[in-house]
C-alpha cells in the first residue's frame, strides 16, 4: 500500500450515510453469541419460517428453464401483470401493468419513489414513530424530514388535524405506514378518508403508503390508502413479498403509481441496479398464485406471540403498551424507567437501557430513538415461542430489580 488516504474523498452522504442501531444491536448479539454468551435477539424483523416450498421449487426450476439473465428494469411484463391483478383484487386499486416497479425489496422501491418525488427544498412529512430507513433516505434525496410524534396514549398514530397543521406550500410526501413498523398500529378506514381530505386540499401533495405488513394483520381491517376516492393519482403504494411470505432474503417488492412517477422510479431503477433477479421474479408468480394458505398459517403464529408477549409487557411495572393490532413488533414504551439504575449502570436513555439488557441479561431489542420515538424499545416477535418465553422473562426480572 502506498499510504494513500482516501478518507478525505468521501463525500458528505457517505460520511452521513449510517448502517442503523437495528444492525448494530443484532450484530453486537451476534458477537456476544460467538463467545460463547446465550443471547435472544429480538432485533432484526424477520420472519422466523422458511420460505414456502413451493416457492422455492418454482425458483429451482425456473433457474433450470433458464431465467438465470436480466430482466427489463421495471420487472417481467407477466409479473406485473399478476400484481396488477393482485392490487386490484385485494386491495381496491386499478392499475395496468405499466404502473407497477418490481424493486430488489421494498427498500428499493420506496427509495427509488423518494429519488423520484423529493428534491432540496422539498418537505415530507413523518409519522413518528417510523421505520428507520424513511428519514435517510429523505435526507439523501436533498429534502427535509417534517417529524410529527405520537406516544402510546394516541395508539402511535399521528392525529389528522396535527398532520394538516403541518403542512405547508413546500411539503410533497406524507410518509404513511400501516400496519407499522415499529408499532403495529393501524389505521381505520375512518382515519384514513380524514387524512385523504386533507390530501385532497393540496395540490401538489402526495402520499407514499407502505403497505408490506398488509397480511400480517390480526386486528381491523386493510384498507389501501390509494382506494379511497380521488386517493389513486395521489399515491405510491409499495409492498413486497419478504414479511408475508418469508422471502426476506430473496429481495423483491414492489410499487403501484401514477404513471409519471412510476416510469421516473424505473429510470431511477435502471441507474441504480437494472431489474431484479429473474428466477425470483418467476417465484413470486407461484407466490401469488399459490393461494394464502400458508400466510394465514404463519399470521396465526403471529397472533400467538403477539398475544404472549402483550400478556407479558402487560404485567412489567413501568411498562405501557398498547393494543398490537398487526405486524410482528411490540413497541412498549419504557419512560417510566429511564433514570433508574442497576448498580452503576444508569438507565438515562433507551439505548443504555437497551445495552444493558442485552450486556446483563443476554436480550438484545432494539432503541426507540431508531424510529424517533426516545421512549421506548422495539421487540420483534418473529421468533420461536421458546425464545420469547425467556426473554420476555429475563425481561420481566431486570426490569423489577432497577432502583430508583
Amino acid at each position: 500500500m502506498s499510504g494513500f488516504d482516501c478518507a478525505p474523498l468521501l463525500s458528505a452522504r457517505a460520511q452521513s450515510a449510517d448502517e442503523g442501531i437495528i444492525m448494530r444491536m443484532a450484530q453486537a448479539a451476534r458477537d456476544l453469541k460467538a463467545r460463547g454468551r446465550d443471547v435472544i435477539s429480538l432485533t432484526v424483523g424477520e420472519p422466523d419460517f422458511a420460505t414456502p416450498k413451493y416457492i422455492c421449487d418454482a425458483a429451482t426450476d425456473a433457474m433450470a428453464r433458464g431465467f438465470t439473465h436480466y430482466a427489463p428494469a421495471p420487472g417481467m411484463a407477466d409479473l406485473r401483470a399478476a400484481l396488477a391483478a393482485k392490487l386490484k383484487d385485494e386491495n381496491g386499486l386499478t392499475y395496468q401493468p405499466g404502473n407497477i416497479i418490481i424493486a430488489n425489496g421494498a427498500k428499493q422501491a420506496i427509495t427509488n419513489a423518494i429519488l423520484s418525488l423529493i428534491g432540496p427544498g422539498d418537505e415530507v412529512i413523518m409519522l413518528a414513530p417510523f421505520w428507520v430507513s424513511y428519514e435517510i433516505t429523505v435526507k439523501f434525496a436533498g429534502g427535509t424530514p417534517v417529524v410529527l410524534s405520537a406516544g402510546v396514549d394516541e395508539g402511535y398514530k399521528v392525529p389528522v388535524a396535527r398532520i394538516a397543521a403541518a403542512i405547508t406550500p413546500r411539503t410533497k410526501l406524507i410518509m404513511l405506514n400501516s400496519p407499522c413498523n415499529p408499532t403495529g398500529a393501524v389505521w381505520s378506514r375512518a382515519e384514513m378518508a380524514a387524512l385523504a381530505a386533507v390530501v385532497r386540499g393540496h395540490d401538489r401533495l402526495m402520499v407514499l403508503a407502505d403497505e408490506i405488513y398488509e397480511y400480517i394483520l390480526f386486528d381491523g381491517e386493510m384498507v389501501s390508502f390509494g382506494s379511497l376516492p380521488d386517493m389513486l393519482e395521489r399515491t405510491v403504494t409499495v409492498n413486497g413479498f419478504s414479511k408475508g411470505f418469508a422471502m426476506t432474503g430473496w429481495r423483491l417488492g414492489y410499487a403501484a403509481a401514477p404513471l409519471p412517477v412510476a416510469q421516473a422510479m424505473g429510470r431511477m431503477q435502471s441507474i441504480v441496479s437494472a431489474g431484479a433477479n429473474q428466477f425470483v421474479q418467476v417465484a413470486a408468480l407461484a407466490a401469488l398464485a399459490g393461494g394464502r394458505d400458508e400466510v394465514v398459517k404463519m399470521r396465526e403464529a403471529y397472533r400467538r406471540r403477539r398475544d404472549l408477549v402483550l400478556g407479558a409487557l402487560r404485567a412489567m411495572p413501568g411498562v405501557a403498551i398498547g393494543q398490537i393490532p398487526g405486524t410482528f413488533y411490540a413497541f412498549p414504551d419504557v419512560s417510566s424507567l429511564l433514570g433508574r439504575r442497576a448498580g452503576n449502570h444508569v438507565m438515562d436513555t433507551v439505548e443504555a437501557l437497551a445495552d444493558w439488557l442485552l450486556e446483563a441479561h443476554g436480550i438484545a431489542t432494539v432503541p426507540g430513538t431508531a424510529f424517533g420515538a426516545a421512549t421506548s424499545i422495539r421487540l420483534s416477535f418473529a421468533a420461536s415461542d421458546d425464545d420469547l418465553k425467556r426473554a420476555l422473562a429475563r425481561m420481566a426480572e431486570a426490569f423489577a430489580a432497577l432502583e430508583g
